[in-house]
């Protein structure tokens, strides 16, 4: 099935639910942008969304091709100290100065930040947006939901997808590696988020769809053969990842949860960048981290599943409050009252454990291992030792036990830190 097949329309689900993502226009080939007129036929009120780094590479032909549709332009530009967009409230004010009574669609010219940042703004105006990639670099384009960084945290707002996914092949062929490298390791981590949706399905009872759980797989399993092809720019091979991009988000879209795509590789993704943030500390592309950190995710799964049967330790709530304030500094309360909320810690699984081990390994097992992801890293030209030259091991090893209490979402870190986190490995955070 294609794309397509699974947009715009209500999909009666085996799971028992009745699934939908609106988007009304998906073109991702070459000379895409001709388009547009036809695209956008409907919309006069246009707001144009930019940065100095995507404007240059198609910026002055989407006014051409739209004219007197664009009525506002807003261009994007870093704040002092920061080395690209953060899609924070200074970014969202940006955009909303430039809004008017009237406007009926913001149209970002870029990747994942402009895409969120117009997801979000035209979501709490009751308007819609669409986006020109410009990069095959994650995959947020089709989902509902927008990646922001809002009073210092990481968070995702549900917004709504775009009614516009556009990428010219040209353009997507030229971006810079390093993104293209990120939307490819992106999909490698969808390995490591569905082993945990599986595994929250059995520990916690969550909603599963089998139906996104196997198009996602077949998708990663077909990204994953097209390595080298995407390595080399080859169109072909850059369009499938593109779209396939897109597929992956629309399925976050059509289940409603970012599950089919964000796991325990994502937390420690966004306790890099959080953490870069807070320290002014340099930080990969989001599909990047999330590429390094699935093969720590799938050694913490290795470790995991070689035990014959669990034991577990623990940590009081004062060693856990100090490990936050010596982590994440200022944010640590905010998170503290996340994981309060959230009650994981008032109510460990342990039992759970004990009673379904063998279904807790024989998940575990369905992941690839370490080695595994590691090669299929490589085989896009990944340099491993960056990670690890990039963090230190401290800062990626406190992200083990840490990065899961960003979110309120279960994955494999919460069965490892129960099993391995006590008094000695806090000491160790806190030397």
């Amino acid at each position: 099935m294609s794309l397509h097949d699974w947009i715009n329309k209500d999909i009666v689900c085996s799971c028992g639910r009745t699934h939908r993502c609106d988007i009304e226009h998906v073109v991702v080939e070459k000379n895409a942008l001709a388009r547009l007129p036809e695209c956008l036929a409907k919309y006069n009120h246009i707001l144009l969304v930019a940065d100095e780094n995507t404007y240059p590479l198609c910026g002055e032909k989407v006014r051409e091709l739209l004219g007197a549709k664009i009525e506002q332009f807003c261009l994007l530009t870093t704040e002092p100290g920061e080395p690209h967009i953060v899609p924070n409230e200074t970014a969202i004010g940006a955009i909303e100065q430039s809004l008017t009574d009237e406007t009926d669609l913001i149209l970002g010219i870029g990747s994942g930040v402009i895409n969120d940042l117009c997801k979000y703004v035209s979501f709490y105006h009751h308007i819609e947006s669409g986006i020109i990639g410009t990069a095959p670099s994650m995959d947020g384009y089709a989902s509902s939901g927008a990646a922001m960084i809002l009073k210092g945290m990481k968070v995702t707002a549900t917004t709504h997808a775009p009614t516009l996914i556009m990428g010219d092949t040209d353009i997507l062929c030229n971006a810079p590696i390093g993104m293209i490298r990120s939307g490819y390791a992106d999909i490698i981590g969808k390995y490591s988020a569905l082993c945990d949706w599986k595994l929250s399905a059995l520990i916690n009872n969550e909603y599963f769809c089998q139906e996104i759980y196997d198009l996602v797989m077949d998708r990663t399993n077909l990204i994953r053969s097209l390595a080298k092809d995407i390595r080399d720019r080859k169109p072909e091979a850059i369009e499938e990842l593109m779209l396939d991009l897109v597929l992956i988000g629309a399925c976050l879209t059509l289940v409603n949860s970012t599950r089919p795509g964000s796991g325990s590789e994502h937390h420690l993704s966004h306790y890099f960048e959080i953490t870069g943030l807070i320290y002014g500390e340099p930080f990969f592309f989001h599909g990047t981290d999330v590429g390094y950190a699935t093969i720590v995710t799938a050694k913490l799964r290795e470790e995991v599943r070689a035990l014959a049967e669990p034991t577990f330790s623990t940590l009081s709530d004062e060693t856990r409050e100090k490990c936050y304030q010596k982590i994440y500094s200022h944010l640590w309360t905010e998170i503290r009252d996340l994981q309060n909320e959230a009650g994981r810690y008032a109510n460990p699984v342990n039992e759970i454990y004990k009673e379904k081990w063998a279904e807790v390994v024989a998940i575990l097992n369905e992941c690839p291992t370490a080695d595994e992801i590691a090669t299929m890293l490589t085989d896009c030209d990944f340099d491993l030792s960056l990670f690890e030259a990039q963090y230190g091991r401290k800062k990626i090893r406190n992200g083990v036990w840490f990065a899961k209490d960003l979110k309120d979402r279960y994955s494999v870190l919460w069965l490892y830190d129960a099993i391995f986190c006590g008094e000695k490995e806090a000491a160790e955070i806190l030397a």
